[in-house]
């Protein structure tokens, strides 16, 4: 079956799905106020981009990008669904979103995600990458239960 990258208009309801099913899951290790997963609302925001791959109808994963200034962005809600993980989804979406960023013109992506042992794999990923740790950035503050990435292209 073919697998295909899309810009993601959400219309079809899947990623907000995934991504409220992420939301639930963000409660097992972080309190209210550490959750940065964007809530429905938040992910129809103009400054938002979303992409998903997906094998025929079924969603595979998603992952966004969001807007600070001119020359940064923050890479947001990178979810793969249950059934495709450690397949390489993650790695596929986030090469593209990375090349879409410089042709977008930005100098640096930034995310945050948690500081839970159940976030390794994705931090290791983003390592992988190119990401380095660095301090709170845009409208976050130092929390312990967060830790913050960031990449120069």
């Amino acid at each position: 079956m073919k697998i295909e990258l899309i810009e993601d208009d959400l219309a079809d309801g899947q990623v907000e799905r995934l991504l409220a099913s992420h939301l639930v899951e963000m409660h097992k290790y972080s309190p209210e106020g550490s959750i940065h997963a964007l809530d429905s609302d938040k992910m129809r925001e103009p400054r938002m981009t979303f992409w998903s791959l997906r094998q025929g109808d079924e969603l595979m994963g998603c992952g966004a990008l969001k807007r600070i200034d001119a020359i940064s962005a923050e890479l947001k809600s990178m979810k793969t669904s249950d059934k495709f993980l450690r397949k390489g989804v993650a790695a596929k979406l986030l090469t593209h979103i990375l090349q879409q960023a410089q042709l977008d013109k930005y100098k640096t992506i930034y995310l945050e995600t948690g500081a839970h042992q159940a976030f390794l794999p994705a931090i290791n990923l983003y390592q992988k990458y190119g990401f380095v740790e660095c301090g709170a950035f845009a409208d976050y503050e130092t929390d312990p239960y967060s830790r913050y990435f960031k990449i120069d292209l």
